[in-house]
């Protein structure tokens, strides 16, 4: 548990200038970022294309690199760009970066507003 970072569910993240409240799943494999941000944020370029599948069916999503700022750690992962509309929060961490000695404790963000 040394050098662990501890997370709550809920983490304001910062990509470039921008803050944004991201959501933590460890469930999630990847990574993901909502298409409009991604496109006002100018992450790029497209690194690659990967399947993704979901309970929405199957997806061919974009993967860039992004450099976020997470709990006061700047670190780098890949995220798929795809359209989060109808969800809460814009940005999804998950594995690829969680494996980054980050540890998640759902009671962190429990009593703020965060």
């Amino acid at each position: 548990m040394e050098n662990r970072t501890i997370l709550g569910l809920i983490e304001k993240i910062k990509i470039g200038e921008k803050e944004i409240l991201a959501k933590i799943d460890s469930g999630a494999s990847r990574s993901s970022i909502h298409i409009s941000l991604a496109s006002e944020l100018k992450l790029g370029p497209v690194i690659k294309s990967v399947r993704i599948k979901s309970s929405h069916g199957v997806q061919l999503r974009p993967v860039v690199k992004v450099k976020v700022l997470l709990a006061g750690r700047e670190v780098e992962g890949t995220f798929t760009i795809t359209n989060r509309e109808g969800l809460k929060y814009p940005v999804l961490i998950g594995q690829e970066i969680l494996k980054q000695n980050f540890l998640i404790d759902p009671m962190k963000n429990e009593n703020s507003d965060n």
